[in-house]
Order: structure tokens, then C-alpha cells, then sequence
């Protein structure tokens, strides 16, 4: 049977489709708050770690229904932006000149300071929580199986598409259909222009860090679900393949940034078929190197600066 015939193979693709769905989930987020700030967020793996602790322990507290779940990881997700925000970036925003705005000493004070906040938060977790794997209660897991001849699918793949399709077409919505929308477009185009026709730029950070971050809590609490474990170093594995598909995409391209995460997801599963598993983590830094030395704008940021 040919390679690509395989059920080994195939199975292999979807679960590779699986986690870049959530890599995606939180390379939106990180391109969301590079576009309007032209700067990195390394606290934002966290916020996808702290979505998962969030979820967990709202279930071990009083086990409401899975749709409760969401709802309140959801509503942690846009706390947790929102006083990442006030922290970790909000002191570097006081001056708002052009000559500020550009400045390339402010941008890596914010993006040291957004790593600063990211190894707190994750010493915290551990002491608070322990650094050993937080078990899943099994009536929560999402691990059921669904065979479809000798593919199996497991029903936490399936809500992993669903959330991803269903928070990709809210976002579009909400950029292109709302004034909220709007504001982050016209800072993300234009900051100091933003400023002069009077869009309110603090409010509108805020609500890009807001929705950013409630998409990187859902698909923590998600993958956290389907794994049926949670630790505090969750978030830095997804957190730096995010981080390549946002480079990949060409750092403000949402839909390159999208489809480079589903890519590198899937290509690391195909990759087992032909290296260890353990090697597989090379496979995002390769076509990162790849990525910078033959499109060092990106594969879908023509027209920008180099990364």
C-alpha cells in the first residue's frame, strides 16, 4: 500500500491537523498583539496555560457542564489579557510620539518584560499547584473514540475543529464587521494616525489583549481536555510553534499565521513516520530557518519589513 494510503499514515494527519488547529487558536493571539503593538507577547504561552488551570479548577471546584466550562476559561482568558496588559505593556505606552512608537529600545523593554511576566507566572503555578501533571477527572476527558472504518477519531479532535472554526469566523466578524474591529485594523495600519482621528488607542489594546488572550485560554483548557493531564510548562511548547507561525505568516498576517500553525502541526505528525518522534520538535525550527533565509518577510507579509 502506498505511503499515502497508510492508516497509520492518515491517522497521523489528523491528529497533526488536531494540534495545529491549536497552535493556530494561539498564533492568532500572538498576531493580534504584534499587529497593533509591533511587539512580541512571550507571555502569551501562559495565558494559554493558565486557561487550561483555569478550567480545572472550576471543574474540580463544582463540576458544572462543559458548555459552563468554556464560558468561564473564556472570561479568564480576557481577565488575564487584561491585567497582562496593565503590567506587562501598558508602562512602555506612555509616550506615544512617532519617534517612541518606533523605537526599537521601547519595543524590547516591552518584549523583556512580557518574558519577565511569562517565567513569574509559570514559577507561580508550579509552587501554587505543584510541578507534577494535574490528572483530569474522566467524566470531563475528551477522549471518546469514533471509528470510522479503521480511523479513529477522537471527539476532542472534533471540538478542537469546531472551537477553531467557530472563534476564527467570530474574530472576522469582529474585525471586519465591528467598531471594534475597525480600531484594531486602523492602529494596527497606522498607530499615530489612529491617535489623531481620535480612536480610542488604550481601550482598543485592551481589546485586542482581551480577545487574543480568550482565544489562547480556550484552546489551553481544550488540549488540556484531550490530554487528560495539565502542567505548568504546557504552554511553552505550543507557545514557540505559535510564535514560528506567526513568523512564518509574515508576523501581521492572521490568515498566514493560521494556516503556517495547521501546517507545522501537521507536518511534525507526518514526521514521525519517517523520524523519532523525539526529533519531530526539530521540524517547526527547520522551516522557521527555511522561512527566514529564502522569505524573510514571510510566506504571506509581502510589502512589510524584514522579520
Amino acid at each position: 500500500m502506498p505511503p499515502f494510503l497508510d492508516i497509520f499514515f492518515l491517522q497521523q494527519l489528523l491528529n497533526g491537523l488536531s494540534v495545529g488547529l491549536v497552535y493556530a487558536l494561539v498564533a492568532i493571539g500572538f498576531t493580534l498583539i504584534f499587529g497593533v503593538l509591533n511587539v512580541v507577547n512571550f507571555a502569551h504561552g501562559e495565558i494559554y496555560m493558565l486557561g487550561a488551570y483555569a478550567g480545572l479548577v472550576a471543574i474540580a471546584t463544582f463540576a458544572p457542564p462543559f458548555a459552563i466550562v468554556l464560558l468561564l476559561v473564556a472570561a479568564s482568558g480576557a481577565l488575564l489579557g487584561f491585567g497582562l496588559e496593565r503590567i506587562a505593556f501598558k508602562p512602555f505606552r506612555r509616550f506615544r510620539d512617532e519617534a517612541s512608537l518606533k523605537s526599537k529600545a521601547v519595543r524590547e523593554a516591552t518584549l523583556m518584560s512580557s518574558l519577565a511576566v511569562s517565567i513569574v507566572v509559570r514559577e507561580v503555578t508550579e509552587k501554587g499547584f505543584g510541578a507534577d501533571m494535574q490528572i483530569v477527572p474522566p467524566a470531563f476527558r475528551l477522549q471518546e473514540p469514533i471509528f470510522l472504518g479503521e480511523l479513529v477519531v477522537i471527539d476532542g479532535q472534533l471540538w478542537i475543529l469546531g472551537a477553531a472554526i467557530l472563534m476564527y469566523a467570530a474574530l472576522q466578524y469582529v474585525l471586519f464587521r465591528t467598531d471594534v474591529g475597525l480600531s484594531i485594523r486602523a492602529i494596527a495600519s497606522n498607530p499615530l494616525g489612529a491617535q489623531m482621528v481620535g480612536i480610542n488607542v488604550d481601550r482598543t489594546v485592551i481589546a485586542t489583549f482581551a480577545i487574543g488572550s480568550l482565544m489562547g485560554a480556550i484552546a489551553g483548557i481544550l488540549i488540556g481536555l484531550y490530554l487528560a493531564d495539565i502542567t505548568p510548562h504546557m504552554g511553552f511548547g505550543p507557545g514557540v510553534k505559535a510564535f514560528v507561525a506567526m513568523v512564518m505568516g509574515g508576523l501581521n498576517s492572521i490568515p498566514g499565521a493560521v494556516v503556517c500553525a495547521i501546517f507545522l502541526g501537521v507536518m511534525e505528525a507526518v514526521a514521525t513516520e519517517f523520524i523519532a518522534q523525539g526529533w519531530s520538535e526539530l521540524v517547526a525550527y527547520t522551516f522557521l530557518v527555511i522561512t527566514l533565509v529564502f522569505f524573510p518577510t514571510g510566506l504571506f507579509g509581502a510589502g512589510r519589513e524584514r522579520v
